[in-house]
């Protein structure tokens, strides 16, 4: 069995009101093709991000059994005062699917973090109502880190509820650095979620919450291969140690990662790095193929029981699915 852990969507319905807004963020139509503005990013969206029924004929043929599916961004927090009703149709439409297509999707929240009291009320839906499986949070959020202080709760609510924190790229502050030679993909959405994961181990937030369960996609970014220099730089040269209780990649080892890249040593080393008991198999869905990534959690050679851990059994366990 095969659980897809990170696989992305637009819905029409966001996609829909994007088309009727003229400020970023915002859609048009071109040649007949859809393109989403996320402020100065422009992507074009690919076959299945709106089609359901494209993202499940992609599921058969790869022989995945269930996929957690997720918004693709611009999130809640990228509109104002119109991030609570953003939220709830990015929501509704998630839960949406896992009702129309049973046992073959689960999903996980998005929340307008830029209000607290209807981020709170929202995930409390998405918990006892939607019934989704945990939270994208975004690594930035509308250029905030997520380790900033007001968003301090919702780590202390995902650890009491035991409702994993699935840490992904948004159109990232490296933007203009990146996008020469258009790296912002390949490059900058990387370091994102590296300055976001390296920013919550240091701010003590995984000492705090000891029982919180996150998960960095792509194998950890580029953390992975920097945590060396990380740890030389905290513990012996005392720089931003204030709030550690140990090593940087003592904490990078109790982070989740998942199989996001169309490289075998990446995953090699992801693997050694957090173990295969929190290494979950993913494809990042319509932007890669699944089939792409198969064969290279299957070259990696793993005990039987460890390869079903990577492909199905770790999911099941992170995300309570049944």
């Amino acid at each position: 069995m095969r659980i897809d852990s990170q696989s992305h969507i637009w819905p029409p319905p966001f996609v829909d009101y994007l088309l009727t807004r003229s400020a970023e963020p915002r859609a048009f139509r071109a040649g007949g093709e859809t393109f989403i503005d996320t402020g100065p990013w422009r992507r074009k969206a690919m076959p299945g991000h709106s089609d359901m029924a494209a993202k499940v004929r992609a599921m058969d043929r790869c022989g995945i059994d269930l996929t957690v599916l997720t918004p693709n961004d611009p999130g809640p927090e990228r509109f104002g005062a119109e991030g609570p009703v953003v939220a709830r149709l990015l929501n509704n439409f998630v839960a949406e699917q896992a009702r129309a297509y049973p046992g073959r999707f689960a999903g996980l929240a998005v929340l307008p973090l830029q209000d607290e009291r209807a981020a709170r009320e929202e995930l409390d839906r998405c918990v006892y109502e939607l019934r989704l499986r945990g939270v994208l949070l975004y690594s930035n959020l509308n250029g905030q880190f997520p380790d900033e202080p007001e968003f301090a709760w919702l780590f202390a609510r995902s650890e009491e509820l035991g409702f994993p924190l699935y840490l992904h790229p948004a159109c990232p502050v490296t933007y203009e650095q990146t996008s020469g030679r258009n790296l912002v993909g390949a490059l900058g959405l990387m370091f994102d979620t590296t300055i976001a994961l390296a920013r919550i181990i240091l701010s003590g937030l995984l000492d705090r919450h000891p029982g919180l369960t996150l998960v960095c996609p792509h194998v950890g970014g580029a953390l992975p291969y920097l945590i060396g220099r990380l740890d030389h730089q905290t513990m012996v040269l005392k720089r931003g140690a204030e709030h550690l209780t140990r090593a940087p990649s003592e904490y990078l080892r109790n982070v989740w990662f998942d199989t996001v890249s169309p490289w075998a040593a990446a995953l090699r080393y992801g693997l050694e790095m957090v173990g295969p008991d929190r290494l979950l198999f993913a494809s990042d869905h319509p932007w890669v193929e699944p089939d792409l990534i198969i064969p290279l959690v299957e070259g990696l050679n793993l005990p039987p029981a460890d390869t079903e851990k990577v492909f199905n059994g770790n999911a099941r366990r992170l995300f309570n699915l049944p």
